[in-house]
């Protein structure tokens, strides 16, 4: 079976066209331009902002004039990340879907479907001639994935409905009605170069073949974090011998949980057997203490030539110190949606920059404000006990729960009516920008939906094709009955 094949054949067409436009975050330029092209392809107003977000506007179809207006709201960008073995430029190259059974998946790579999905829906809402829909407004906005930047620096003025439905769920069967809010804090390790000792064993440690997953929706699941490996398996030899770095790397994205990680390690000559010893006992430890997903985690070693410089012993040892201290992982419970995440924190990556430093970058979330703000403060602790300076990003608000949305109700009896059972309704601990859009306009009744995808932000990235369908019967189904202007 081919994408062609799919039903409804004019989302997966419009999905199938948008997975050959290259779309990194904060390089939309082609997507956007896409967008545009669309637009005027169908005789639809269109217009763009400073921040490229886009706003394509359908009229209501004859006899629906009187509905509210709907906002379809999705983003254009898409998490950038590859096996190693992949090569793979997410700038020009086309992704490379393919079906198996029941899940559309990308050869190496992340799918986008988060959320790209979001944007075919919409695109196929304005282009559809047969739909019964209300005033459609669709707004497609950029950079969603680092940081949000599309949706915070959006014009109020451009945010005109009066009910928005966000097309960035990634269950289907779940209605979302909140989010956490996040910010992210990057510790920066100023470092100087000094000479080698000559003395020492040189080797490289990798740690790989771990899941990863979103630092938001999967980190209730444990998952492994090769950042937090390395520097447990460094720390645990620093209790036996001299350590000393010439390289360091792990991770790639803010929300993403780490899925590899390297350094480059120096030990004395007479503690070499260490090495390999710790490393063993560290991975029979992982392979009971990890989910079963994670339990084929691979630890490896092998030796290098000695590199002409160090990272200063000093700034070295702060760093392991430091990465071993950070937290990482759940550290709270909601008590107002129990089972659902309140707080938590991601050890998401360690790259060496220009100018002998190192950047740490750690991401923090929360529904509740005052403990964001804690928990950004507690890591912050950690990393001026160890010495390096410390920024942290303006961050993003969250989506407080409204269980007396009209339109969720809506949307509930619409659910009811077509699949006999009732959603859940959840609020979830991943960033969405439903709390900036209600911000900028406090009158928002909103609701977030969507077909199942797993594995989001990992080269797992998989689409459940049934689910699509199924939430495409629903979406339609409620634009047709969207609330009566007031």
């Amino acid at each position: 079976m081919e994408i062609k094949d799919l039903k409804p054949t004019l989302v997966w067409n419009l999905f199938d066209r948008i997975t050959k436009v290259p779309r990194p975050s904060k390089k939309e330029g082609k997507i956007v331009a896409f967008l545009l092209e669309f637009a005027e392809t169908h005789g639809l107003e269109a217009k763009t902002d400073d921040a490229l977000n886009v706003i394509i506007q359908k009229p209501a179809t004859p006899g629906k004039e009187h509905l509210q207006t709907v906002i379809l709201q999705s983003h254009v960008d898409m998490v950038c990340e590859k096996n190693s073995d992949v090569s793979f430029n997410f700038e020009t190259d086309p992704i490379q879907t393919y079906i198996d059974g029941e899940w559309m998946k990308a050869k190496g790579t992340t799918l986008g479907g988060d959320d790209g999905i979001g944007v075919a829906a919409a695109l196929a809402v304005l282009s559809s001639k047969d739909l019964e829909h209300g005033p459609i407004v669709a707004l497609f906005t950029t950079d969603e994935e680092t940081g949000l930047t599309g949706a915070n620096a959006l014009n109020p003025d451009l945010l005109q409905g009066d009910i928005l439905l966000n097309l960035d769920s990634e269950e289907w069967g779940e209605f979302c009605v909140g989010c956490a809010g996040g910010k992210n804090t990057v510790g920066t390790f100023t470092y100087r170069l000094e000479t080698a000792p000559s003395d020492y064993f040189w080797f490289d440690v990798h740690i790989s073949n771990l899941k990863g997953g979103h630092s938001g929706s999967d980190i209730h699941k444990e998952l492994g974090n090769a950042n937090k490996i390395l520097a447990r398996y460094l720390y645990s030899l620093m209790q036996e011998a001299p350590v000393v770095l010439s390289k360091i790397d792990g991770g790639n994205l803010h929300n993403a949980i780490a899925r590899e990680a390297n350094a480059t390690v120096g030990i004395p000559l007479a503690s070499k057997e260490k090495a390999s010893t710790l490393l063993n006992i560290l991975q029979a430890h992982l392979l009971t203490e990890l989910p079963a997903e994670d339990r084929k985690v691979q630890l490896d070693i092998h030796s290098v030539e000695a590199p002409e410089h160090i990272i200063d012993r000093e700034t070295g040892k702060n760093l392991i110190l430091a990465l071993y201290a950070l937290p990482h992982g759940v550290l709270g419970w909601s008590f107002d949606m129990p089972g659902t995440v309140e707080t938590s924190t991601n050890l998401a990556s360690v790259k060496m920059k220009e100018n002998h430093t190192i950047a740490v970058m750690t991401s923090q979330r929360s529904s509740t404000a005052s403990a964001k703000d804690n928990t950004v403060n507690r890591v912050t602790a950690v990393f001026r006990l160890a010495g390096a300076a410390t920024q942290s990003s303006t961050g993003y608000p969250g989506w407080k729960p409204n269980p007396n949305s009209p339109v969720l109700h809506t949307s509930q009896a619409v659910f009811e009516k077509l699949f006999g059972k009732k959603p859940e309704i959840i609020s979830i601990h991943a960033g969405l920008e439903c709390g900036l859009f209600l911000e900028k306009n406090p009158k928002l009744d909103m609701m977030s939906c969507g077909p199942t995808i797993l594995g989001a932000h990992s080269p797992d990235e998989r689409l459940e094709i049934p689910t699509v369908a199924k939430w495409w019967e629903f979406l339609t189904e409620l634009l047709k009955n969207i609330p009566a202007q007031k």
